[in-house]
């Protein structure tokens, strides 16, 4: 079968051709459809610290996923073969403290699927059946291979309640787009969404924010409180692009109160205002991944009540190519435009 691997270690990708995968007694085997090119493949594709430090080769990539299962194991008694599936691609020990208290996005021995083990960017991948997500049967594609990036948005967006609150996500790319489509339909009050780039600021919009802010022209979200008519500051912010010049203004702009979900990465350590957090009793939370499995049960259950969000977060996806095509689809998911790119691997 066809596979986009990390060969060896250094700069780079191959589409190669790998033995099948097998399907263990408590896995299921899926014959991939669509796949989603994150931030953590880039890293990945060019060898920097971060991933030099994490992944032995060869591997194989792909973390974003949707597929239909086409063999189950010995042991696994609620997914069956014809079954269409996401997966989540946190696959965690079930022994650690967390793990035994239900908290398994908080497991200490989490591998990641294409970056600890072989993952999706191949015609078949193996997981755990407990991390294979039942789909309805007439998902499109596309949005299956959305529920991983999906359920960080989720999982960030819904860390405290938006109704009536004024909220502020700095950074839109794909995962901050969705943000604002989810708290929108969570009924925030006002939302600005920060950002350098025009069109991502364009798909910001689109999904819900009240006032996209274009810091690469020198606006700011003092600009932004003043044009919403704000006076006392953000109550919630959604801190998604890493960026510290983003998080200092943030953090200027919050509320007395205000309560912040962190999910950017930021690729060096840098400077926080502590005064101003302590001060303004401010609290903030990192987020990572999503929890399993509330956050996939809310992700299903909205996307299945509101036709407007399943479009909203549809809409993120603005890069589709068949997987042979996946050097083009790396070089736009990583020039800092537009939305999600998806590789087809039925073509």
């Amino acid at each position: 079968m066809r596979a986009l691997r990390k060969t060896a270690p250094g700069p780079g990708l191959e589409l190669v051709e790998v033995p099948e995968p097998e399907c263990g007694p408590k896995d299921v085997l899926v014959r991939v459809m669509r796949t989603g090119i994150c931030g953590t493949d880039l890293h990945l594709q060019a060898w920097d610290e971060w991933a030099a430090a994490t992944v032995r080769t060869p591997l194989t990539l792909g973390h974003e996923f949707f597929g239909e299962v086409v063999e189950v194991g010995s042991d696994v008694d609620h997914v069956t073969v014809g079954d269409r599936v996401s997966g989540e691609g946190h696959v965690v020990c079930g022994h650690c403290r967390n793990c035994r208290a239900g908290r398994r996005h908080l497991c200490i021995n989490t591998v990641g699927i294409g970056v600890n083990r072989d993952g999706a960017f191949a015609d078949l991948v193996a997981l755990p059946a407990s991390n294979a997500w039942v789909q309805p049967a007439d998902l499109d594609p596309d949005l299956g291979a959305l529920f991983d990036p999906l359920g960080n948005a989720v999982h960030t967006a819904l860390q405290w309640p938006v109704v009536g609150e004024d909220v502020v996500i700095t950074g839109a790319g794909p995962i901050g787009v969705m943000a604002t489509a989810v708290v929108r339909h969570a009924g925030a009050r006002r939302i600005a969404v920060t950002d350098m780039s025009t069109d991502r600021l364009a798909l910001a919009r689109a999904a819900g924010a009240d006032l996209a802010v274009d810091v690469s022209a020198g606006q700011t979200l003092a600009d932004a409180q003043a044009s919403l008519g704000m006076v006392e500051g953000f109550d919630i912010g959604l801190e998604m692009s890493g960026a510290p010049a983003a998080v200092e203004d943030l953090l200027a702009n919050m509320n007395h109160g205000g309560r912040v979900a962190m999910l950017g990465l930021p690729k060096d350590r840098y400077a926080v205002d502590w005064g101003r957090v302590i001060t303004h009793m401010i609290t903030l939370r990192g987020i990572y991944g999503r929890e399993m499995f509330e956050t996939w049960y809310l992700m299903g259950s909205m996307l299945a009540s509101s036709p407007a969000l399943a479009d909203a977060v549809s809409s993120v996806v603005t890069g589709r190519y068949p997987a042979h095509a996946w050097e083009t689809a790396f070089a736009e998911t990583g020039s800092g435009h537009g939305g999600k790119v998806v590789l087809d691997w039925t073509r």
